[in-house]
């Protein structure tokens, strides 16, 4: 059987220099395989630098603070409230330009491997490395 609750204090959370990500439904811990949610505080200052994540499509929530949102080449400011859509395989990024924390809600679909999301790491490439 799939666990169906789960309380903020049992969640995983992984640490990066940027900020924090709190797996909040993975496949290994809750089974699910149609999609992943993720909770992400970006540091003021932390970024997600470019990426893409092949087969799958994701939706960027911001639930507090805001960020500087890149879909492919086109950026825009996000505030508490709004979402971006990244559609499988474009290359997106979240900058927390700003003085405060920014939580941003993400959703990917379908879910992959054991954390249910898998990435490419585009930031040293053109025209990532120079478009900001």
């Amino acid at each position: 059987m799939t666990k169906q609750f789960f309380k903020k204090e049992e969640l995983p959370i992984t640490t990066f220099e940027w900020g924090d990500v709190v797996n909040r439904l993975e496949p290994k811990t809750s089974g699910c395989e149609t999609f992943v949610v993720m909770d992400v505080t970006l540091d003021p200052g932390g970024m997600h630098n470019f990426h893409k994540h092949v087969d799958q499509d994701e939706i960027i929530i911001v639930l507090k603070g805001k960020v500087e949102q890149w879909v492919d080449k086109n950026k825009q400011i996000l505030n508490a409230g709004d979402s971006a859509f990244v559609p499988k395989n474009t290359v997106h990024a979240s900058f927390n330009i700003f003085d405060e924390p920014a939580t941003l809600q993400v959703v990917l679909a379908p879910a992959k491997g054991e954390t249910g999301y898998e990435l490419v790491d585009v930031a040293e490439e053109e025209p990532w490395k120079s478009i900001r």
